[in-house]
């Protein structure tokens, strides 16, 4: 058992979460923030945000990569490990998570958020990634010029149907109930663009196509007609994006706090929830309205409640009341912050010629400092502009640390080099580690975007220690045979950067594996050939297609069955 006792463990990264932990880190309270995959929650799929009071417009990424910022410079402390028991029924509550590792907490705030409803259709699954989509950032641009039809009439069907029309020659939106759920406002912005057509009291019956999705079958509810929509043959498939609802992640918490069968926690105006000490925030609790900004007013409202709670604690028990010093906005990154976590910044920009601004600067030496061993990153250039402009990536990045070089060949002039590292598209980057061994990580494209953060995680890994893995995934990876594994991505997709991580951590350690990022907008061709309608896409040995965020476990599952 730990003998470390915080304050407030928060399980979750999204909104809620992250404004609890601003709310508690400001309170001076020991707080620490638990999300199992990426910081930012379902925001990070929204597109545009223009409802958020005081922020006229701004991304979900970009949103909260400043709240994710504003957290840290308040001293609050992460961890990226997935919580899987809870006892929670004590004064100290206890947390397992899939690591193996236990925390402990006097109070406890459950922000696991909610994830999208499938709905369950015939053709569903199949075109999963073939035409079917969840999320309009990730995967909008592959319809570009094509039809596309939205599926729901809440809030996130109408913002992402007028998102959608910078792609799609057309957006139809299927509603299954006699007008939209959302605010007025929000529908009428979709009710009034001449590129969306809306059908009410309309369900989706079944789709089905020829490797892509090429038919949908549609009824309506009331009258129990059908009609058909077929792709043209000039277009060949279609997209169809689906904004059913959400089901809340509570599954770990059955039988140890209150629920309503649909898994949804009650809570009173305070965010408590009937155990003393636990809280519920965010879009898994009861409530009328699941949005950012109420997501935001739960975290707060929690964070100030648990504070206090905490302090009746401390006081009834003996405990002096003391709180950790932080550090203010522009000192370095608080120490409890994890290591595992990478830098978010939704779109870097650049700003008179520079890739990085001064601050993530700051952040990425920071990580960098830690490197024991050089790492080199060889580029061949054809001299082309999408070359030159990979080049100028890769100097300015080398520059964030004396361990990292750079080197430029020229195309054609060492055929046995280009040979060795499998080039076939331009422009392309690979790691070579300490030894001069090309380490099979490789980048079709410019890693910037989501994608810095999978080429910051490749370069940690090859020049130190790496991420953490337990001694029975190491030999696991250590026994796969030679294999190559491309990973198709977009440079807006939230969800690539960790299938691309993993993937290049598996060949970071194992130098038969290949794992290369490929931007498929710089390279149409292969998702033409393999049919790819939707990204994070893995492409194994150029045969097998695996679509959606995988994690470690589940794509080595995938690469020993293949």
């Amino acid at each position: 058992m730990p003998e470390k006792i915080y304050d407030i463990v928060i399980i979750g990264g999204g909104s809620a979460a992250l404004s609890a932990g601003i709310y508690a880190g400001r309170s001076m309270s020991d707080v620490l923030i638990l999300e199992k995959e990426k910081m930012g929650g379902q925001v990070t799929t929204t597109s545009d945000i223009v409802n958020y009071p005081g922020i006229q417009k701004t991304t979900g990424p970009k949103l909260m990569a400043d709240m994710y910022q504003q957290a840290i410079a308040f001293g609050v402390g992460f961890a990226t490990d997935e919580v899987v028991d809870v006892r929670l029924e004590d004064t100290v509550k206890i947390l397992h998570t899939k690591s193996g590792k236990t925390y402990q907490a006097y109070t406890v705030l459950i922000a696991t958020g909610a994830s999208a409803n499938k709905i369950g259709f015939p053709g569903e699954v199949e075109f999963t990634g073939r035409g079917i989509a969840y999320c309009s950032t990730c995967d909008g641009e592959f319809f570009t010029g094509l039809e596309i039809f939205v599926i729901g009439g809440g809030y996130a069907a109408a913002e992402e149907a007028v998102y959608l029309t910078r792609y799609g020659k057309k957006v139809h939106m299927v509603i299954r109930e006699p007008d939209f759920t959302c605010a007025e406002m929000t529908a009428n912005n979709a009710k009034k663009h001449p590129q969306i057509d809306i059908v009410y009291h309309t369900e989706v019956k079944e789709v089905s196509g020829q490797g892509l999705l090429q038919k949908a079958v549609f009824v309506n509810n009331q009258t129990g007609e059908t009609s058909t929509f077929e792709a043209s043959a000039e277009d060949g498939s279609f997209g169809m994006f689906i904004f059913a609802g959400n089901k809340p992640n509570t599954e770990i918490f059955k039988n140890q706090i209150e629920m309503t069968p649909q898994g949804f926690i009650p809570t009173n105006d305070f965010m408590e929830t009937n155990v003393k000490g636990v809280y519920a925030i965010g879009d898994l609790r009861v409530k009328e309205l699941r949005q950012i900004v109420t997501a935001v007013a739960d975290g707060a409202i929690a964070a100030t409640k648990a504070q206090q709670y905490v302090t009746t604690i401390k006081e009834q028990l003996g405990i002096p009341v003391t709180h950790k010093e932080i550090l203010t906005t522009g000192g370095e990154p608080n120490k409890a912050v994890s290591e595992e976590h990478s830098v978010e910044k939704a779109e870097p920009t650049r700003t008179n010629g520079e890739w990085f601004p001064k601050e993530m600067v700051a952040q990425l030496q920071g990580i960098f400092a830690k490197l024991t061993k050089p790492v080199k990153l060889v580029t061949v250039s054809k001299g082309d502009p999408k070359g030159l402009e990979l080049e100028s990536f890769l100097n300015e990045f080398a520059n964030l640390s004396e361990l990292i070089s750079v080197e430029i060949i020229s195309y054609g002039s060492q055929p046995e080099v280009e040979k060795e590292l499998h080039l076939t598209r331009f422009p392309s980057m690979v790691i070579f580690d300490d030894q001069e061994e090309y380490t099979g990580i490789k980048y079709s494209g410019i890693p910037s975007g989501h994608e810095l953060n999978s080429l910051v995680l490749a370069v940690y890994n090859v020049g130190s220690s790496g991420q953490p893995l337990d001694e029975a995934t190491v030999n696991r990876i250590k026994e796969l045979p030679k294999t190559k594994i491309e990973i198709c991505v977009s440079l807006t997709c939230h969800y690539c950067p960790d299938v691309v991580a993993a993937c290049q951590r598996i060949a970071s350690l194992n130098h038969k594996v290949e794992a290369e990022m490929v931007d498929t907008a710089l390279y149409p061709e292969l998702k033409k050939e393999q049919k790819i309608m939707s990204v994070p896409a893995m492409i194994i040995n150029g045969e097998k297609v695996v679509f959606g965020a995988k994690k470690m476990a589940e794509i080595l599952a995938e690469l020993v069955a293949n």
